[in-house]
């Protein structure tokens, strides 16, 4: 075993805890900071499977403002009455048990087959493709027209949000 394969299961290790801690804690706090350090170590294994730009985006995008807004959120709300976000054992938490289970059962199975099979190599170009510079090449060169459809859409939702919350001055 390398080093590399040792990091990858003490940061995979590390992610499955935090994601254990972040389900079963009953402050919502402590929830959101546990789901951070799991966006951390998303970031560290995209980063061992060479995808630098995914790991700065997660860490960005997830880590930084989606998270920054759960917290305020989460504030705003004061979830500190823990009574009243107790729930009584319903049909819901039945199925929500056997869609976890069956879950869990499938994870196994991937994992055992996995084990099982023979391994296959990266792409030999692998390292490269997660790099900025790839796709940003890509982005404007073969993905242009998308790209720039998808900047009108989000533009013309933008335009949409200020003309329903401007108020209107009689």
């Amino acid at each position: 075993m390398n080093v590399e394969i040792i990091f990858f299961f003490l940061v995979a290790a590390l992610a499955i805890v935090s994601a254990v801690f972040m389900i079963t804690r009953r402050n919502p706090v402590k929830s959101v900071l546990f789901l951070i350090v799991n966006f951390f170590c998303l970031a560290v294994v995209y980063l061992i499977l060479h995808a630098q730009f995914i790991a700065i985006i997660q860490i960005l995008v997830y880590a930084g403002a989606i998270m920054v807004l759960f917290l305020f959120v989460i504030m705003l709300l004061n979830l500190g009455d823990e009574s009243r976000l107790a729930e009584k054992t319903t049909y819901r938490y039945w199925i929500a048990a056997i869609a976890a289970g069956a879950a869990l059962v499938e994870i196994a199975l991937g994992v055992g087959v996995s084990l099982g099979g023979t391994h296959g190599s990266f792409h030999p170009a692998a390292a490269e493709i997660g790099t900025v510079e790839f796709i940003g090449r890509s982005l404007y060169s073969e993905y242009l027209f998308p790209f720039e459809v998808t900047s009108l859409i989000l533009l013309a939702a933008m335009v949409g949000v200020i003309v329903l919350a401007k108020k209107k001055f009689h």
